[in-house]
């Protein structure tokens, strides 16, 4: 009896461990799916395992993640909670919670989070940053101000802090000391570039337009994007005349921001005054599509049409302009112009002695004309003048290694992503490169694939449907492997499929098995380095250096075989280049995107890898040049480099 009871009990245990292995496995094909932008999917994944496994708060967090990503704050809240129920030590459980109640501006709630995560380490500085901002928010500055002093004396070095002092010191509407605290800030670093742009404010205020210039050419140098620095910059410009200086940064604004109200409005005053009339009717349709009823708007683009001689168009505008103003004389004195121009005289009689009445009721002088106004006023006189905001606000960023996609919270000085075999790719509108494989063609003319297979550094997320249909073909294909368990096409489809749904470990094994049983396989190699390159890629942060190494090693290996079977393949050696650079050995590197070049000398992603490379291998020059050469041939993100490296 006693027997038969161990037996069962051994029996038990061994299939609660296999459980184990199978929701750990799915929670990392989850993880695998969340990093590379596969949301539903991740989902998905995660929801088998909360469904074994429903007492972890790990999978309730990766499951808030996706959701978080998708822009579902308050789906993604909830799970949040169900993860502090389950673990409430975990300080990851309460700031990502605290940002789905920013997004949902439950500012209040956010900042109790930040205070319990605090409570875990209260050295997070991402949390205290961001508790600041939520007591900005509130408008509890004394609380803000106080954080503040607390976080001087863990961190007195950072200039973080010295800036939103200055930001508090402004809401509180200390100007003095908003601007000591911002010199301290500069004082403490010169490269503090949300420092140089708070300086360049008290500078403009002060009319002292040449050094509020130069303050921000150094805010913009080490913020290339952020929209507003170019509107102030060109308000500054303006006002020392230089009106072409001021319309190139309205054009560099426009460029990061398509829909900026100020730069759309002030470009078009300045290219009605350098008499580019119709790029300046743009600009003011741009506006009047935003604000129908924006009188001042509609009435200098009347002026515009009548210049261009649409002179209907022109008395249409500056009657609506009149409707709403109907003491606005220049107004009239201008529509009469028009009106006369179209043989109106009667028209235009009428308007001319509407003007010559005020005349001689009007008993002020001639009032002087302003450069500048703040958005809120709307005096039609004031037509003429450029437009700034009405108060000076610094947009509050919340820190968080949850923004912006989940891979780009690596450093930015990176090669572009590696050439990967898939069914998905995107299409970029300026980088046309296509990599050519001859072996990817033969595979794609064989016909044995359900779908068209691509090498691209462009992959595209999958739909809902796509990955149940790759779910699908798996069992279909695992039913004949049983039968057929060597069968090169079969192991490379399923290896596919299992690659579409993140399994990379199972795409690894069916090509392992491929490369046993047929021998080296160019694909073969090819698709078993990339996931594995994966697998890296998604375990960066938690994966010891050593395990890494070892991994980035057996990548470059695999691609050195299959460079062996395909000599001619510029891709294989760039994917080398970009192994190589994560295993800090810069100069292999560069050899490695040279050979590229070397195949083909029109691949913007291998001089933009080698750029990269030499500029963190100290040669920055080197590495400036070729990410000139990125740039002209298409691939765009490359001038963001040279403006960051260039001054350095």
């Amino acid at each position: 009896m006693k027997k038969c009871i161990s037996i069962v009990l051994f029996v038990l245990s061994c299939l609660s461990l296999s459980a184990q292995i199978n929701t750990d496995r799915v929670l990392l094909m989850g993880r695998n799916a969340l990093y590379y932008e596969d949301y539903v999917l991740a989902i998905q994944r995660f929801n088998m395992v909360i469904n074994v496994k429903p007492w972890l708060g790990e999978p309730y967090f990766y499951r808030a993640l996706a959701k978080y990503y998708l822009e579902d704050y308050q789906g993604a809240e909830i799970d949040c909670n169900n993860a502090v129920e389950r673990n409430p030590y975990a300080l990851n459980h309460y700031v990502l919670r605290a940002l789905c109640r920013i997004n949902q501006n439950r500012y209040a709630l956010a900042e109790e989070d930040y205070q319990k995560a605090i409570g875990i380490n209260p050295l997070d500085h991402g949390s205290w940053h961001n508790i600041v901002l939520c007591q900005i928010e509130l408008k509890e500055y004394e609380r803000a101000d106080s954080s503040l002093d607390m976080m001087l004396r863990y961190w007195p070095k950072e200039t973080e802090q010295y800036t939103m002092k200055a930001q508090v010191s402004l809401l509180r509407t200390d100007t003095l000391q908003a601007e000591k605290w911002t010199d301290r800030a500069i004082d403490l670093d010169a490269y503090d570039g949300r420092a140089w742009s708070l300086k360049a404010m008290f500078q403009a205020n002060r009319k002292e337009y040449k050094e509020a210039e130069v303050s921000l050419d150094k805010a913009i140098l080490q913020l290339p994007k952020t929209a507003a620095l170019y509107v102030n910059r060109a308000l500054v410009r303006y006002n020392q005349d230089n009106l072409r200086g001021a319309m190139s940064d309205y054009d560099a604004c426009l460029d990061l921001e398509p829909r900026n109200y100020l730069a759309h409005y002030n470009r078009g005053l300045l290219r009605a005054q350098v008499g580019e009339d119709n790029l300046a009717i743009e600009d003011f349709n741009f506006v009047l599509n935003l604000e129908p009823d924006n009188t001042i708007a509609l009435y200098n683009r009347a002026l515009l049409l009548d210049n261009i001689g649409d002179y209907n168009g022109a008395i249409r505008d500056i009657s609506a302009v009149i409707k709403d103003y109907p003491e606005f004389w220049d107004g009239y004195r201008q529509r009469a112009a028009i009106k006369r121009k179209i043989g109106d005289i009667n028209g235009a009689e009428r308007d001319e002695f509407k003007v010559l009445q005020a005349r001689l009721d009007a008993a002020a002088g001639k009032k002087h004309p302003v450069r500048t106004r703040k958005k809120s006023e709307r005096n039609i006189e004031d037509y003429a003048a450029l437009v700034e905001e009405d108060t000076h606000e610094e947009e509050n960023e919340y820190v968080s290694e949850y923004r912006g996609k989940v891979q780009n919270r690596q450093t930015e000085l990176q090669p572009e992503p590696i050439y990967s075999l898939t069914y998905y790719k995107r299409e970029s509108e300026t980088n046309t490169y296509i990599a050519y494989c001859p072996e990817i063609e033969k595979l794609n003319d064989r016909k044995v694939l359900p779908k068209q297979l691509f090498l691209t550094d462009n992959e595209a997320s999958m739909t809902e449907k796509q990955t149940e249909a790759h779910q699908t073909s798996i069992s279909a294909l695992s039913e004949q492997l049983d039968k057929k368990p060597n069968e090169r096409d079969l192991l490379m489809r399923r290896a596919l499929d299992y690659y579409h749904i993140r399994d990379f470990e199972n795409a690894v094994s069916d090509m392992n098995a491929l490369i046993q049983e047929n021998g080296a396989d160019a694909l073969a190699l090819v698709l078993r380095a990339q996931c594995r390159f994966a697998q890296l890629e998604v375990s960066r942060t938690t994966a010891s250096a050593s395990d890494l190494r070892l991994g980035y090693l057996m990548v470059v290996q695999d691609y050195y075989k299959a460079s062996d079977l395909m000599p001619d393949a510029p891709f294989l050696h760039y994917n080398i280049g970009c192994v190589q650079v994560q295993l800090a050995d810069y100069m292999a590197a560069q050899k490695s995107f040279t050979r590229a070049l070397e195949l083909d000398s029109h691949f913007p992603s291998a001089y933009y890898g080698r750029g990269v490379a030499y500029i963190l291998g100290g040669q920055t020059e080197q590495g400036l040049s070729d990410l000139s050469q990125a740039g002209e041939y298409g691939l765009y993100t490359a001038y963001n480099l040279i403006k960051k490296y260039s001054k350095k």
